[in-house]
């Protein structure tokens, strides 16, 4: 792709919301680059299974749909370009993306980046990251078959990892902050029936014990009355939410408390040209199927958009 080259449309991520963008825009016969610094997919790629996307009765796995977007967005026209987008100038009526290659220009631009996982803040978590501390269930788990971990979370994303876990783990320790989980009703249900997963109600992670270099044991403490547990597991896994992939745009882009971008239905943001899809948008439900969603939507609006000026 020549640097001088204006695209009709950069998008920034290559997750299921940049990919569908990618996908929606290139059929619409517009030129498309989607940006991307690590291989396609986000976190769909790193999903064992995928039971809510609809169209697979027995569930899909993660890499494969991820994979399979990428294919069909590129049958259709869309390029992918393993660049990291470190920096935007979204002011003129033509946009420009910079990146450690040179600098790319588009007339509208869909940043779709995504959302990482959020760390606890303990003291060492930092140094026993892939020494028995995970932000990734599907990813690392195999490395403790047959061995005691923990989860920590409440949410959807908690449960899935728990589940997979205890499939190969000898014992799994689910930690949360309250005395139920968010998780929706069919996953707490099959929790509930795992002989091997263990709740740890009302509690929070206090303290990570280690020995020669690798996790050995989590503390955990009761948030109602600071009575302190010591866990011995191999592996802690943790799912306590996400931090939207959006520290590139500080100032740019106006985002809500949380750091997301804020865009309206049609994924518009205040700035011209520019559309934000999937998890680093402002809204309420993050899955791959809203992801997939708000990608062709954004799309469909930048198409638009550029038909017009």
């Amino acid at each position: 792709m020549n640097e001088n080259d204006v695209l009709d449309v950069a998008v920034i991520g290559a997750g299921p919301a940049g990919l569908t963008a990618g996908l929606y825009a290139a059929r619409a016969g517009l030129s498309v680059a989607i940006y991307e610094r690590i291989s396609p997919g986000g976190q769909l790629a790193q999903t064992e299974r995928v039971e809510n996307y609809p169209g697979f009765a027995e569930g899909a796995d993660g890499f494969e749909l991820a994979w399979a977007m990428k294919e069909q967005a590129e049958h259709f026209g869309a390029v992918i370009v393993s660049e990291e987008v470190t920096a935007v100038d979204f002011s003129g009526e033509v946009k420009t993306l910079t990146t450690p290659f040179g600098q790319h220009k588009a007339r509208s631009v869909i940043v779709a980046t995504g959302a990482r996982p959020r760390k606890m803040g303990l003291a060492g978590e930092e140094r026993l990251a892939g020494r028995g501390v995970s932000y990734c269930a599907t990813c690392d788990g195999n490395f403790f078959r047959g061995k005691s971990v923990c989860v920590l979370g409440g949410g959807n994303t908690a449960a899935a990892d728990a589940k997979y876990l205890a499939r190969i783990c000898e014992r799994v320790y689910l930690v949360h902050r309250r005395d139920t989980l968010r998780a929706s009703a069919i996953d707490r249900e099959r929790l509930s029936s795992l002989p091997n997963v263990e709740f740890v109600w009302n509690s929070r992670i206090a303290d990570l014990h280690s020995e020669e270099g690798r996790l050995a044991a989590v503390e955990v403490e009761d948030v109602a009355t600071g009575a302190r547990r010591t866990l011995p597991v191999g592996g802690l896994f943790v799912a306590i939410g996400t931090i939207p992939n959006a520290d590139f745009l500080e100032g740019v882009l106006p985002v809500d408390k949380g750091g997301y971008i804020v865009a309206d239905e049609s994924g518009a943001t205040s700035v011209p040209g520019v559309f934000a899809a999937g998890d680093v948008r402002a809204k309420g439900l993050r899955q791959v199927v809203t992801a997939v969603s708000d990608g062709a939507i954004a799309a469909e609006s930048a198409a638009a958009y550029v038909a017009s000026r």
